[in-house]
Formats: structure tokens, sequence, C-alpha cells
């Protein structure tokens, strides 16, 4: 488990909390179901990866374009993950991925690799190992890998028990075997939470989430 998990929610402190600037300006192929952004640093360019059919690509020489799809991640248009859904992947995070049906718990997290990032270069490798059925304590879906010191830690869920942790093999192509544990919980409602994110700064790990349901919206921000 990592040693320091902290929530951040904008309303916590609301005289704190500063105004939104307005977007930045994008042109081009600018549309992205839960975005994963990545820069290659042989020559700067960005590549997009959204959620739809076998992972869209797009990519761009500056992040306000002009972005440019290039077609799927995965060539052969469809996850080896043997699970309805497997041709409409979902939240990628670059390398990992979620095979699901909507609003059941029949999911699971594959991963792909490649060395260009570029569309159909991705070698698609099936599941690490993290799936869920109904019944289980959380749906396994919305993958985020960060790596602390030599470990790799997976954080995903979403709804059911919300947001759970595991820890991976290194390299981080399967679970070490240990058990995954819940390290976020709402305790309302349906439970809304997911799109999980953990990253580190300044001696910190944060942890952070979306919260609430489709087409609702927040009236305290």
């Amino acid at each position: 488990m990592l040693s320091t998990l902290i929530s951040l929610f904008l309303a916590v402190l609301p005289a704190s909390v500063q105004a939104y600037s307005n977007p930045g300006s994008c042109t081009g192929h600018c549309w992205a179901h839960d975005p994963s952004l990545i820069q290659r640093s042989s020559d700067g360019v960005y590549f997009l990866f959204n959620t739809g059919g076998a992972i869209g690509i797009s990519k761009a020489s500056s992040l306000a374009g002009p972005w440019t799809y290039e077609g799927n991640a995965i060539a052969s248009g469809k996850s080896s993950i043997d699970l309805t859904g497997n041709t409409d992947l979902w939240a990628p995070d670059v390398q990992k991925y979620a095979v699901s049906t909507f609003g059941t718990q029949v999911s699971a997290i594959g991963y792909a690799t490649s060395t260009t990032l570029e569309a159909g270069s991705w070698t698609d490798h099936g599941s690490l190992g993290v799936a869920s059925k109904a019944g289980s304590a959380y749906n396994a879906i919305d993958p985020n890998l960060v790596l602390v010191g030599s470990t790799y830690y997976l954080t995903f869920g979403s709804f059911w028990n919300d947001i759970y942790q595991v820890k991976l093999a290194n390299p981080p192509t399967k679970t070490t075997g240990t058990a995954s544990y819940q390290v976020a919980y709402d305790t309302s409602g349906d439970h809304p939470a997911e799109g999980s994110f953990v990253y580190y700064y300044g001696g910190y790990y944060y942890l952070l989430w979306s919260q609430g349901i489709c087409c609702g919206y927040a009236t305290y921000v």
C-alpha cells in the first residue's frame, strides 16, 4: 500500500478555491472520452488516447493542435480478453485499458505495448489478472499505473465499493498475487466514485478521482 494517500476535494475549503481559467484553444480532432496524454521524448510529439473502439489515437506537435486522428491502438480492432465489450475498450492509461459492459461488473484490465506509440503498432497482451464479475467487491475498470521506487501499483474501480489498488510485478505485466485493497469509498447512494489517478508531488502521493452521477452537477462549486 502507498504510505501516503491524500484525497483532494475542491469544495472542502471554498474560500481557497480560485476561479477556473478559460480552457486553451484546440484545433483538429479534439474530442476524446477518458483522455490519456503522453509526449514522445524523441521528437516532442503528443499522443492522445481515448475510450472507444480499439482505443483511438490522435497526435499533434503541440497541445493546442492541430490534432490528427490516426486510428486504433490495437490493429485487430478487439482485445484478446474474451469478454463482452472487447471491441469497445475503455479508459486507457497509455499502456493499460479496461474491457467492460456498461452498468455491469463483468470487467477486466488488460495491457498493450508499443515502442513508437503510433496507431497500429501496439501489441495486445490480454489481461493483467485484474478482473471482476457480478458480486465482486469492485468493478475492474479505469486503471491507473504508478511507480513507487521499484514497485508498481495499479489503482482502479468504479461504483460498487469504489476505488481499489493492487501491487503489480516489475515489469508491470501481471499482479504479484497479493490481494487488492480499498483506498477510497463513498458511502452515499450508488457510491459514485471512479476514474482514479495517483501522482507524487512534494513528498506526498495524491489520489484523485471523479465523483458524481452522469448528467448531474454540483451546485456548491
